[in-house]
């Protein structure tokens, strides 16, 4: 038997209008939403749900809910580039040998040979790496990267694909 914390700790998928998943929320907040109008359930094939009770009313919490309101797509800005963005993104390691020490930003493409200061070509790397590879291409200088080097996603798409990837239909 489950108790009441346990259920109440829970957590709904909430979808946008179109079907999008945007986060996951707490039961208190979905009943929150279903009961205003706000959400509606979402049935995915599925018949799994949580029953909540009071006094004088039960309830059925699904486990996926769409918003039904509409609401203005907020604006998400890519980051700039800078080095606390650039080692979030490459989670503080060497893109050339996967230290973890002494870390700077490295030019994929140097400034020298006209690369950019953009997400696609700033990568971290160690003091060692980034003076071995000095004034060349990863390619010239038998380097190769751990992964190649691109902007960070929308929050919302993020979720959803990893929504999506860890619900590839049961």
């Amino acid at each position: 038997m489950i108790t009441v914390t346990e259920t109440l700790s829970q957590s709904v998928v909430v979808f946008s209008k179109n079907y999008l998943p945007l986060s996951r929320i707490n039961i208190r907040r979905a009943i929150a939403l279903l009961v205003t109008g706000k959400a509606e359930p979402v049935d995915f094939f599925s018949d799994k749900f949580w029953e909540i009770r009071s006094p004088s009313v039960k309830f059925q919490v699904p486990e996926h809910i769409r918003l039904t309101m509409t609401q203005t797509e907020r604006v998400w800005k890519i980051p700039a580039v800078n080095r606390r963005e650039v080692l979030r993104r490459d989670k503080n390691t060497c893109q050339y040998c996967g230290s973890k020490h002494k870390l700077t930003l490295d030019h994929v493409i140097p400034r020298s040979k006209g690369g950019k200061h953009v997400w696609d070509n700033v990568v971290i790397a160690c003091e060692g790496c980034n003076s071995k590879k000095g004034a060349r291409t990863p390619r010239e200088a038998g380097m190769p990267l751990f992964q190649k080097p691109k902007a960070p996603m929308h929050p919302t798409v993020a979720f959803a694909e990893q929504f999506w990837r860890d619900n590839s239909w049961q």
